[in-house]
């Protein structure tokens, strides 16, 4: 899991302290989790819901590492595609991130990381001459697309333009 911290010390760097922005969708969130995948996680872990301004640096790290790292199956890919990947599940939602590496692995994007997009991922790695550096980079393509289209589709969503492509811009440092 050494890999895990590495890559959840940068997304902590853009996740902060606790903030509820009137036009935030995911409402209520602290250290980039919102109050109801706190309340999903403390209720699979049989204890009572809690405010998320409440939680601890423990469960900020098994949140991370369950919901997001091993749903995205960020343990199986190369620095720095983890990386982007994880980042990526936590900006945007662990399908949404599955979605962007299946359409550089040329599979149907489905949001399921399953043996079809590990093998994709692989030989398009390996066996196409790529890299996890140039997948890394390509994949931060997307996502720049992606958050343009969003802000074409809900003109609310504009404020977070500049702080998400600050967070864009620092991880494609970071993976280079």
């Amino acid at each position: 899991m050494d890999r895990l911290d590495d890559c959840l010390r940068f997304v902590l760097r853009w996740e902060g302290g606790y903030v509820n922005h009137p036009s935030d969708p995911g409402g209520a969130t602290n250290k980039g989790v919102t109050q109801r995948t706190f309340d999903s996680w403390r209720l699979r872990a049989g204890k009572p819901r809690a405010d998320v301004r409440t939680i601890t640096d423990e469960e900020v790290h098994a949140i991370y590492a369950v919901d997001y790292w091993l749903a995205a199956k960020c343990d199986t890919l190369p620095a720095p595609l983890d990386l982007v990947t994880f980042d990526t599940a936590v900006n945007m939602g662990v399908g949404r991130a599955v979605r962007f590496l299946q359409k550089l692995a040329a599979v149907p994007e489905d949001g399921d990381f399953g043996p079809l997009t590990r093998q994709a991922v692989a030989d398009t790695i390996q066996g196409r001459g790529g890299s996890p550096q140039d997948m890394a980079r390509s994949f931060c393509y997307h996502r720049e697309r992606y958050y343009e289209e969003l802000v074409r589709r809900n003109a609310k969503l504009a404020v977070f333009l500049k702080g998400w492509m600050n967070r864009l811009n620092a991880l494609r440092a970071e993976a280079a």
